[in-house]
C-alpha cells in the first residue's frame, strides 16, 4: 500500500517518476486562462483566515457541501467563515475519487506545509495553522504566485474594463510574474438577453464612440482589441452555450442588432446571424494580431432559477448540455479558413463525449504553426483525473500529442495551481505507461523534453508571452 499523498503520487512506474520529477516539475507554470481577480494581484491581498481564500468564490467546493445536505446559510450565507470551513471538513471525507479530495490536499501540503488529512477531527487544528500561516508574507497574494513558480498569469477581461490594475501591474518592478488581460466579447455577442442595449451603450462610452449600427459596433470592438493588446494580451475567450454558425448577409444582420438594441424579440435564426457575424468579425481581428482564440462551449448555465434569483450566476449551478456542434463548429472554422483569416484557435467542449470530435475537427484546420489548432485540456466539469487521461488519450490517438499546450486552471483561487502538478503527474503516468509496455521507446532526453514542452515551452510559443 502506497503512503497518501508520496512523491510518487499518481506515478505509477519508474519511468513516470523519472519523467515527472526529472523534467515536468522544474517547469515554470504559464496560467493561460482563469479568472482570478487582478485587483487582488495588484493590492498583493492578504486573507484573513483559510476560509476566504479556500473557499470563497470557489463554486467546485461549494457544490461539494451542497451535495453532502448542508443549509446554504453554511456555504455563501451569513455563518461564520469557522462554520463554513467545518461544513467543508464534513463533506470532503466522503468524497473519495473526487479530484477535490486531491487538490485540496495538495493544497495543504504545499503552500502550509500541513500534512494533516481533512476532517472534522482536524478542522480546528488545520483552521489555527493554516491561519497563522496567512500572517506570513509568503502567503499573501503575490508570495503565492512566487513561490508556485508562475511565470504567466492571463485573466478573463470585459472589453469595457479599463485594465486599471493590469497597468498597476506593469508598473510594478518587484513583480516578475506577467499578468496579461485576455478579451472577453460575450456581453457584446449575447443579443437575445437582458441589458445587451445597455452593454452596448456602456461599449460605446469606453471605446468613445456612439454604437448605432453594426459598423459602430465593429469599429468600438477593434478599438477595444487595440487597446487590450498594447496591454499585453495575447488571447481571446468566449464562453458559448454552443457554437454558432447562420448564413447571411451583412445587412440581414444590421436589422438584428438594430432590432436587439429596441429590445424587440428575436427568432432564433436572427440570434444564430448575428453570434455569426460577430464572431467572424472578431476571428478576423484575432488573427491579424496573432492571437489565440479560445472557445469555451457546452453549458447549460444557471439552470437553478430560485438560486440564481439568491446568488446570482457562476455560483455552481451550471450543467453540462449535450447539444452537438459539430457541424457548426465545421462550418464556423471554414467560413474564416477560405478567407484565410483563421486565428489559433483552442476548441473546449464542457462535454467529453464531444473530444474525440473535437481532436479529429482540429485536424482539417491544421496549417503554417504546429498544431495551430488545438483541442484544449479538460475542462470545468472534466478536470478530474480521468477526465484529464481521456483527453490526453483522445489527442494522442488522433492529432500530435507533442504540439499540445498543456494544462491551465480556469479558477477563481490562488491556490489552484496545483492542478498543473496534478495535470503533469497524469500526463507523465500515462507517457510512462505506454514506454513500459513497449509502445514508445525510453528516450529519456526526447521525452524529457516532450513533457516540458507540453507543461511549459508549447503554451508560451503559441501565445507568444
Amino acid at each position: 500500500m502506497k503512503a497518501f499523498l508520496n512523491e510518487d503520487f499518481l506515478l505509477q512506474s519508474h519511468t513516470a517518476s523519472e519523467l515527472y520529477h526529472d523534467y515536468a516539475s522544474k517547469m515554470p507554470i504559464i496560467d493561460y486562462h482563469c479568472h482570478i481577480n487582478p485587483a487582488e494581484i495588484a493590492q498583493n491581498r492578504q486573507f484573513e483566515n483559510i476560509t476566504q481564500l479556500w473557499l470563497g468564490g470557489d463554486h467546485y467546493k461549494w457544490r461539494l457541501i451542497r451535495a453532502n445536505g448542508t443549509d446554504e446559510r453554511l456555504i455563501t450565507g451569513d455563518s461564520s467563515d469557522y462554520e463554513k470551513f467545518f461544513e467543508f471538513t464534513k463533506a470532503l471525507p466522503k468524497a473519495i475519487g473526487n479530484p477535490l479530495y486531491h487538490w485540496t490536499h495538495l493544497e495543504l501540503r504545499r503552500y502550509f506545509d500541513c500534512d494533516l488529512v481533512i476532517n472534522p477531527d482536524t478542522a480546528q487544528e488545520i483552521w489555527t495553522h493554516g491561519n497563522a500561516r496567512l500572517k506570513d508574507d509568503s502567503l499573501r497574494v503575490q508570495g503565492i504566485i512566487k513561490s508556485s513558480n508562475v511565470e504567466v498569469i492571463a485573466t478573463t477581461d470585459d472589453p469595457v474594463d479599463s485594465l486599471e490594475h493590469h497597468a498597476a501591474l506593469k508598473e510594478n518592478s518587484s513583480l516578475k510574474v506577467k499578468v496579461a488581460p485576455s478579451f472577453r466579447p460575450d456581453k457584446a455577442m449575447n443579443c437575445e438577453k437582458s441589458g445587451f442595449s445597455e452593454y452596448i451603450l456602456a461599449l460605446g462610452k469606453a471605446a468613445e464612440k456612439t454604437i448605432q449600427c453594426l459598423d459602430d459596433l465593429f469599429d468600438a470592438l477593434e478599438n477595444r482589441i487595440q487597446f487590450f493588446n498594447k496591454m499585453g494580451c495575447r488571447a481571446s475567450d468566449h464562453g458559448l452555450d454552443f457554437v454558432p454558425f447562420q448564413q447571411g448577409t451583412k445587412s440581414e444582420a444590421e436589422s438584428v442588432f438594430k432590432r436587439a438594441l429596441a429590445g424587440e424579440t428575436l427568432s432564433e435564426a436572427d440570434v444564430l446571424l448575428y453570434k455569426t457575424t460577430v464572431l467572424q468579425f472578431l476571428g478576423r481581428q484575432y488573427n491579424k494580431l496573432g492571437w489565440v482564440m479560445q472557445l469555451h462551449y457546452g453549458a447549460i448555465r444557471s439552470i437553478n432559477t430560485l438560486m440564481l434569483n439568491k446568488l446570482g450566476p457562476d455560483t455552481g449551478y451550471d450543467a453540462i448540455s449535450s447539444r452537438d456542434c459539430s457541424l457548426s463548429i465545421a462550418q464556423f472554422l471554414d467560413s474564416l479558413s477560405k478567407s484565410g483569416d483563421l486565428p489559433k484557435t483552442i476548441l473546449y467542449s464542457l462535454n467529453p463525449n464531444d473530444d474525440a470530435m473535437l481532436a479529429v475537427m482540429t485536424g482539417c484546420f491544421q496549417k503554417d504553426y504546429p498544431s495551430k489548432l488545438q483541442h484544449g485540456s479538460a475542462w470545468w466539469f472534466n478536470d478530474t483525473k480521468h477526465g484529464m487521461e481521456q483527453q490526453i488519450v483522445n489527442l494522442s490517438s488522433r492529432a500530435v500529442l507533442g504540439n499540445f499546450v498543456g494544462m491551465l486552471t480556469d479558477s477563481r483561487s490562488f491556490l489552484s495551481y496545483t492542478r498543473h502538478e496534478y495535470f503533469r503527474r497524469i500526463l507523465c503516468n500515462l507517457i510512462g505507461s505506454w514506454v513500459e509496455n513497449g509502445e514508445y521507446p525510453w528516450d529519456k532526453a526526447a521525452l524529457g523534453k516532450m513533457v516540458q514542452d507540453i507543461s511549459y515551452n508549447n503554451a508560451k510559443a503559441y501565445f507568444e508571452f
